[in-house]
């Protein structure tokens, strides 16, 4: 049987730990093609590139994978072309990451790790994101290898639902620490952020975003829980941003 295709991609940049290691994984089960930003685009959300050329350029990394490419672009432009220029033929599954840092709750809209997944799930490609909660270059992103590894065949044996992708985060902690998957909902939280105004040395003004997480849901079904208590959350994630709830509150208005 032909193995499955899997394009690989991420927001971290192409030599990126993170990505290294979701390449090795991803060659245990298929056929690995790599397209990722140059150098890191983390917070890009989906943005694209409309003002500027793209480049891409091939590289010959280790890891296992059969071809990888860099891209001078977005997370989201390198699943664009990857899909229109690069593959060979259209992909089984997309993974995106594995991103330095979380990605759970309301970090999922200025993601550019996710943004990537969303793209290929808006081309009706199966796809995932996966996110470590450590921030650390060094982080230990083998201790949940099979955990990664059984989501990914999970997809590949099921598919996913239409209009949805999947938003993995994986708690910072031990193999042996960690206590296994739970399928979860988007915890209800935001950013209380400042901007820091600073000087430069030649005397101008300049500001740093800084802020504080804050986690407004103390549901236990919640992602925010999951990585809380070291489970690995995996929250279904859809692209259509229509509140359907509100959709009759609107139609009650006098807007004829």
């Amino acid at each position: 049987m032909k193995k499955p295709l899997i394009l690989v991609t991420n927001d971290d940049g192409i030599t990126a730990p993170g990505i290294r290691k979701l390449i090795e994984i991803m060659h245990e089960i298929g056929e690995v093609y790599v397209i990722a930003p140059d150098s890191p685009q983390s917070g890009m959300g989906h943005a694209i590139t409309i003002n500027n050329t793209l480049h891409i350029e091939e590289m010959k990394l280790k890891g296992g994978a059969e071809k990888e490419w860099a891209c001078s672009g977005t997370p989201v432009d390198c699943v664009k072309i990857a899909i229109d220029k690069i593959l060979p033929r259209r992909p089984d599954l997309c993974v995106s990451g594995i991103n330095h840092g979380s990605n759970s709750s309301i970090n999922v809209i200025y993601s550019g790790t996710m943004s990537a997944a969303v793209e290929a799930g808006i081309e009706n490609i199966p796809s995932i994101g996966f996110s470590l909660s450590d921030f650390s270059y060094h982080a230990d992103f083998h201790a949940a290898k099979e955990h990664i590894k059984q989501i990914a065949m999970q997809v590949l044996e099921n598919g996913l639902p239409e209009g949805t992708v999947l938003n993995v985060n994986i708690p910072k902690a031990s193999k042996s620490e960690l206590k296994g998957i739970r399928v979860c909902r988007q915890a209800r939280a935001k950013w209380n952020e400042e901007f820091e105004q600073r000087e430069d040395p030649r005397g101008r003004t300049y500001y740093w975003l800084t802020g504080r997480f804050e986690n407004l849901d103390k549901g236990d079904d919640t992602d925010e829980w999951a990585l809380e208590n070291n489970y690995i959350s995996v929250v279904p994630v859809q692209f259509d941003l229509t509140a359907y709830n509100s959709l009759q509150v609107l139609k009650s208005w006098d807007l004829e």
